[in-house]
């Protein structure tokens, strides 16, 4: 939550770039406050707390700019360090696209309430955190002889921002956080330690699971012993909506608009083209309360609005800034993604598990890469070997190999079980003919 005190600050250093050399300025204050409890085998490993306040002062000057930041927030201090800025930016070649958005796109309200604060988190007390981290590695500990090690961590915080542009955008937003993670390391077959972890997260913390963490992670570690590569070849590919978003990362790579400006993106000159599948529809719906990625402006201050992505596998927006529209000569659209839903399904991940005579379902990627120019990837994975509609066995040292757009044309089905801890709603999808090496 930002202070009244830091946003007169943020007004006062704009006004003072202003009349000191500046055509345009924007000026961003951000406050956090996190606490973290760190734990292994039911002894406290590390406690931390943090709080910061900076402030980010973008400077247009001639036809120049200039984006720096401090955490010094005392008036006559900023003043010299406004003065240096603009006397630093006047080196820079002149940008004539290094410009503010036209007032008519900003968000015009100062701020609208999308129920991402929680004021319980004032009422937490250390004990309180302590305890919740320690029944969740207590329910497990010592109940299984393949267990090496449990490590565990809460985590909580909220942030705040608050931005002001010369030109007329003002601007505020806060959220609160909540997290909860386990892993646990198990004795495996030889030399192998298969680790396997699991987390929740949430906004509120009466939202937040509070029980029941430590067991699924050790459940799912345990299903991971005596993992084998199994033969090379073409297989069906179902990914777990805990890891779906992993390959969603690619895509929103290259629609961005410094990647396409600088064509190093494989979806260039793509829009309105049929990327996907039919089933591939991805929404950026960016005011849905109480969600990770609402909000109402952007980090330049441009109203958010919901968009379709891809719409039956058609793409129908890039994520374009004002500086990349100008460089561009295109119409922008938002600087970045809010928060992404697909258009789900009837089934959930067993039920798709259960219909299928042999398939590789994905748990978990290890490394890997996508060529942002070609979209060409290569990732390694672990998760198991489906054959009549049951686990055979775990499987890993594998890796997937393809070409993004290719990938997304042989998405066959969207699941019904989107996980909500984040700003991407992606449930578990389900990929045709996809090239597996191993054996």
């Amino acid at each position: 939550m930002i202070q009244d005190s830091y946003k007169d600050l943020a007004q006062f250093a704009m006004d003072f770039a202003l009349k000191n050399g500046c055509n345009a300025c924007r000026i961003s204050i951000g406050t956090s406050n996190s606490s973290s409890f760190d734990m292994r085998d039911l002894k406290m490993e590390q406690l931390s707390q943090a709080a910061e306040s900076r402030m980010q002062i973008e400077l247009f000057v001639e036809g120049r700019y200039g984006s720096f930041s401090t955490n010094r927030m005392k008036k006559d201090e900023l003043e010299q360090f406004i003065l240096n800025g603009r006397d630093a930016v006047r080196y820079l070649e002149q940008d004539l696209c290094r410009q503010l958005p036209q007032e008519s796109r900003y968000f015009k309200e100062k701020r609208i309430d999308l129920q991402q604060f929680d004021d319980s988190i004032f009422d937490l007390t250390p004990e309180t955190k302590k305890y919740i981290l320690e029944q969740n590695i207590a329910e497990i500990a010592g109940s299984d002889s393949k267990i090496i090690s449990i490590s565990g961590n809460y985590s909580d915080g909220f942030d705040g921002s608050y931005m002001v542009a010369s030109n007329g955008f003002e601007g505020e937003a806060d959220a609160t956080w909540f997290s909860l993670g386990i892993e646990v390391s198990l004795k495996g077959k030889g030399d192998a330690r298969p680790e396997e972890g699991w987390y929740e997260s949430a906004l509120f913390s009466n939202q937040l699971k509070k029980n029941g963490v430590g067991k699924i992670a050790l459940e799912r570690g345990l299903q991971k012993l005596g993992q084998k590569k199994v033969p090379s070849g073409q297989y069906t590919m179902i990914v777990e909506n805990m890891v779906a978003s992993r390959l969603i990362s690619p895509m929103l790579s290259a629609l961005n608009g410094n990647a396409l400006q600088q064509k190093n993106s494989f979806l260039l000159q793509k829009l309105d083209q049929k990327i996907g599948s039919d089933c591939l529809t991805l929404i950026d719906d960016p005011h849905i309360a109480g969600s990770f990625g609402a909000r109402m402006f952007d980090e330049e201050g441009v109203a958010t609005t919901i968009r379709p992505i891809f719409e039956n596998g058609i793409l129908r927006t890039y994520y374009i800034d004002t500086y990349n529209s100008l460089k561009m000569n295109v119409v922008p659209t938002i600087a970045s993604p809010s928060q992404l839903k697909m258009v789900l399904g009837n089934r959930g991940k067993e039920a798709i598990v259960a219909s299928l005579d042999k398939a590789i379902l994905i748990t978990g990627f290890n490394g890997g890469n996508c060529n942002p120019t070609t979209g060409d990837f290569s990732f390694g994975i672990e998760g198991f070997l489906i054959e009549k509609g049951g686990k055979k066995h775990p499987v890993s040292e594998m890796n997937i190999t393809g070409n993004m757009i290719d990938l997304w044309s042989h998405l066959v089905e969207v699941g019904n079980d989107p996980r909500t801890a984040s700003s991407r709603w992606i449930p578990t999808l389900v990929f045709e003919n996809v090239a597996f090496s191993g054996l």
